[in-house]
């Protein structure tokens, strides 16, 4: 931990995103929009830092036919803000397809297309945002034994620069969760980088595929892979005895609206349990009905025609892939008899989700006034703040990885505009508690490049 010295002129952020993803573009937004309508004492001074080299959103997963699960309303703003001009219908209007959207009649747009409207806002905030920066660490800094800034360490091809900040949010996004035991190579893929993955396969004639997993993703990797492949066998594997159909039903999705997240905020601890249990359904390894039937029909029409390549191992599960130069060996066992089955496939594919990083793994020291609850989990507060103690003054938000306290929609676009708009507020009202308006230095740009955004190279920290 450093102190803070006297006359110390290093200029100092508001708040400092780690990473940028659709949360922290919405959050970059909803500053830029804040900014707009406030006076230059009134402005919030902040930076995102992204290791990407420029935007990305699961690029691997951007089937040319795949659509959203979500309605196109509850893009990066309309919740929050339905007069703003970062909205899906104004990309819409700005690319010319507005009309032509509106005759669709369909409020699930392509998720290619959801994507080049994230990347459309990405790039009207793009002065807030630093890529093919990573952050490696944070350094506390200290005023009278009270940490009241953070130091963050960022490394780019120029070298390391440290970034001051009363504030952080992360939102580091997922990471690819496989089996244990599973390690990615040539032949053993995630769906993560599926496309990625098949655009260096131009020009092979693979026989097999067999994708592990019985969600949305891994249904749409065996309908893309058998369309992509029409010479192929597609085998999938999973423990169920067929695909089962998400519940977008009305009262269900219910569970997504902003007052459930009140809700499930302020339920004792049984009750939040219960209803991830009653509605994980809505969410969670499951498949939207009309893809179901669609594969369903081509495995009929298959069996029919005697030309059988859809391939369904239910009530198994994949216990070892053996890679070797030439394929890869997938042993499943069935659940019921025990029988197990060996194929030598091209490549075997695990659409088996996701896991939250780790939000305290960049703290360093910091973490340790991090607050933790009976089972081990972050304390988080209702306005996403990490709970500390009295010893860290800093607000730590969290876009992400707050399931246990704020319920389903804590990694889903369903309440990001709601969300961002929430920690704003509460980033705003601990700056008017903590600091008088006469006591506050005037905030200059927002954002950007500018060289006065840089502090001394540190050392560099190590990776989190």
């Amino acid at each position: 931990m450093s102190q803070a010295r006297p006359g110390d002129a290093a200029p100092v952020h508001d708040l400092i995103g780690i990473g940028f993803g659709p949360s922290n573009v919405a959050m970059a937004i909803a500053i830029s929009e804040h900014n707009a309508r406030s006076g230059a004492r009134e402005a919030v001074t902040a930076q995102f830092f992204e290791q990407q080299p420029a935007f990305g959103w699961h690029r691997g997963m951007l089937i040319d036919d795949a659509t959203m699960q979500v309605s196109f309303l509850k893009d990066l703003v309309t919740l929050r803000n339905p007069a703003s001009e970062f909205s899906f219908l104004c990309y819409l209007k700005s690319k010319g397809r507005l009309i032509d959207f509106i005759n669709h009649k369909n409020l699930f747009p392509l998720r290619v297309e959801f994507h080049d409207y994230l990347e459309w806002a990405a790039s009207q905030v793009d002065d807030l945002v630093s890529y093919d920066h990573e952050v490696v660490g944070v350094t506390q800094v200290a005023e009278d034994g009270v940490v009241e800034f953070l130091d963050v360490t960022v490394r780019s091809g120029e070298g390391l620069t440290v970034h001051r900040a009363r504030n952080l949010v992360i939102g580091t996004g997922l990471r690819p969760l496989l089996p244990e035991g599973v390690e990615r190579g040539d032949r053993v893929w995630h769906t993560s980088e599926l496309l990625s993955r098949i655009g260096e396969m131009d020009g092979a004639s693979p026989s097999r595929f067999v994708v592990v997993g019985a969600g949305q993703s891994a249904a749409e990797n065996v309908a893309y892979l058998h369309r992509r492949f029409p010479e192929a066998e597609i085998c999938a594997v999973f423990s169920r005895y067929g695909y089962s159909p998400a519940d977008d039903s009305g009262f269900a999705n219910k569970i997504f609206d902003p007052e459930a997240v009140d809700e499930f905020y302020a339920a004792p601890e049984s009750v939040k349990r219960r209803l991830m249990d009653y509605h994980g359904n809505t969410n969670y390894s499951v498949v939207d009905i009309d893809l179901i039937d669609d594969l369903y029909r081509q495995m009929y029409q298959e069996k029919v025609l005697g030309t059988e390549r859809l391939r369904f191992l239910n009530v198994s599960r994949l216990t070892e892939a053996v890679e070797t130069p030439d394929t890869v060996r997938a042993t499943v066992r069935s659940l019921v008899t025990g029988e197990e089955t060996v194929l030598d496939a091209d490549v075997v594919v695990f659409a088996t989700g996701y896991s939250p990083a780790d939000p305290l793994g960049l703290l360093g020291g910091a973490g340790a006034h991090c607050l933790r609850d009976e089972e081990g989990r972050v304390r988080v507060e209702r306005d996403y703040r990490i709970a500390t103690d009295p010893a860290l003054n800093c607000g730590i938000y969290l876009q992400g990885g707050t399931e246990h306290t704020h319920g389903i929609t804590s990694s889903l676009l369903s309440n990001t505009a709601i969300r961002v708009g929430e920690i704003l507020d509460s980033l705003l009202d601990r700056r008017v508690k903590s600091a008088p308006d006469e006591a506050r230095p005037l905030a200059g740009r927002t954002g950007g490049h500018s060289p006065d955004t840089e502090h001394t190279p540190a050392e560099e920290a190590p990776r989190a």
